[in-house]
């Protein structure tokens, strides 16, 4: 009996003192603070590293994640300045720099900081309409923060960023808003087509605007050179006629052998004869009777005739332009018309 009771005696000392080495050390881990207590008051903050506590009078009272925190907040309702209610998601980042505030200057900081949240958002908000609240997302951001900020100082907390995650504006006015979007796309669609439309049109018809200076040059040069061609031919017959010196009798022999060409033909029904041929007969036969023979031959010696001067034929020469600078032209006009249509569609845009 007694050495039961021994034993249990020193099984009650050996948790004695194993409780007694438990709350005498304690170890920290590293961005972790705790706040000790001393008979209920605040003794020491602990950083990490290995700590002795005096067993059954220092008391642990919180341990305080020094790392910062994230803390997302649910949708809160907020009505605009232009009395429309929006709902917004917060997220904010914060970080304990002081450890002894955090624990003894509120009870609940991540609390205090949603509620203190909302009512600045809410304040902030306010002061806007649903534009400016859709397109001010850092300005509001600046202004939580910097509230937020102010008011945790004094809990030992230091607010790092404030993000709206997101703000939703009511089923009605994102259906309009919508709407909305699309007719400016669809005008700008529109528009756009429409440019199209007329650059297309404007570069078509500077197009054919050159086509055709360029086929009125070609065909321009084309008759002048016909005119030219058949001007020297003219020229080179008559120079021709001119020096074979042709009498009256074989004027009248090629016109005699020109009469049966003419009926030649099927379609030729009637033979008109000209009355020119009455003349080239007389003048053929006085040319006969003035003999008194038969008609010479086409060997038979002329007659001498008196030298005749030179006939002196003067055509104008008309000077072609070049082809190439006439190109060249043409090409700078139309680049020439095509800046101008762009700077009247620029112009257009501008307006």
């Amino acid at each position: 009996m007694d050495n039961v009771v021994t034993l249990v005696v020193l099984l009650l000392v050996v948790l004695f003192v194993v409780t007694v080495i438990i709350r005498t050390i304690r170890i920290v881990p590293q961005a972790t603070a705790v706040i000790v207590e001393r008979l209920g008051r605040y003794s020491r903050t602990l950083d990490a590293g290995l700590h002795f506590l005096v067993p059954f009078i220092d008391k642990v009272r919180a341990n305080v994640d020094l790392r910062e925190q994230v803390v997302s907040f649910p949708p809160q309702p907020v009505i605009t300045s232009d009395n429309l209610v929006v709902s917004i998601d917060t997220v904010i980042y914060y970080q304990p720099t002081d450890p002894k505030s955090a624990t003894y200057e509120i009870a609940n900081y991540i609390q205090g900081i949603e509620q203190l949240t909302v009512t600045t958002l809410r304040n902030v908000i306010g002061s806007l309409d649903l534009e400016q609240t859709l397109t001010s997302r850092d300005q509001i951001n600046g202004q939580l923060r910097g509230v937020l900020d102010e008011a945790t100082g004094r809990w030992g907390i230091r607010v790092n960023r404030v993000e709206l995650k997101a703000i939703d504006p009511p089923a009605s006015v994102q259906d309009s808003m919508e709407k909305q979007m699309r007719a400016e796309r669809d005008r700008r669609a529109a528009i756009l087509n429409a440019e199209g439309l007329k650059q297309s049109q404007i570069l078509t018809a500077e197009g054919e605007k050159q086509s055709s200076i360029l086929r009125a040059e070609g065909s321009a040069q084309a008759a002048i050179l016909r005119s030219q061609g058949e001007a020297k031919a003219i020229t080179q017959v008559f120079d021709a006629i001119h020096r074979g010196d042709p009498d009256p009798k074989l004027l009248a022999y090629q016109y005699l052998q020109t009469l049966p060409q003419i009926a030649k033909g099927d379609a030729n029904k009637v033979w008109i004869v000209p009355s020119e041929l009455n003349d080239a007969l007389k003048g053929f036969g006085s040319m006969f009777s003035a003999h008194g023979a038969t008609p010479p031959g086409p060997d038979a010696p002329r007659p001498p005739r008196a030298p005749r001067e030179e006939p002196r034929t003067h055509f104008e020469e008309v000077v072609l332009e070049d082809p190439d600078e006439a190109l060249k032209r043409a090409r700078a006009e139309a680049e020439g018309a095509t800046r101008d249509a762009e700077g009247a569609t620029r112009l257009g845009k501008d307006a």
